[in-house]
């Protein structure tokens, strides 16, 4: 096995695993720093695909802008009480009924891997990836890069307004 092989399981493992504690975990903290990981993992999965544009976007939206939000907005209303959460005898019907499910999807899944026949070549080294981005958003897909700039300006406006309304 060589070293790309070697750190894609490790990925896989820690993305895997990471995301089982996110899942699991009854600590939101600890969910919250095991999305972390789950992020870097996918971060680096796109590394060793050589797509190094989609790595750091994953890095810059994702870990810095989405998880520091979600970190921010569990931090303050750790606070809020008052609030009963009550859980009824339907969780463990609905819980096992989910695990049955995801064992035979699970299984299916394997099933469907396992018999299929993979094409496989010869990886191509590419360049740097974002200056074709780069170029494509500003050649090519020019309307849509600009619809999505507009769409986030109004979210960002609309956000202003009602963080104002109070």
């Amino acid at each position: 096995m060589d070293l790309v092989g070697l750190a894609f399981y490790f990925l896989a493992a820690l993305i895997v695993i990471s995301a089982a504690i996110v899942v699991f975990s009854k600590n939101i903290m600890y969910s919250a720093f095991s999305l972390m990981f789950t992020f870097f993992g996918v971060a680096g999965l796109y590394v060793l695909l050589n797509a190094d544009f989609l790595a750091v976007t994953q890095i810059m939206v994702y870990i810095g802008g989405i998880l520091v939000l979600i970190i921010f907005g569990v931090m303050l209303t750790t606070r809020i009480t008052g609030v009963d959460v009550k859980s009824n005898s339907l969780g463990k019907i609905q819980v096992g009924i989910a695990g049955l499910l995801s064992t035979i999807i699970a299984i299916s899944l394997i099933v469907v891997f396992s018999s299929t026949k993979w094409f496989l070549s010869e990886p191509k080294v590419s360049g740097d990836s974002t200056k074709l981005i780069g170029n494509e958003l500003l050649t090519n897909y020019l309307l849509a890069f600009e619809a999505a700039s507009v769409l986030l300006l109004i979210a960002i406006i609309g956000a202003a307004f009602i963080a104002r309304r109070k």
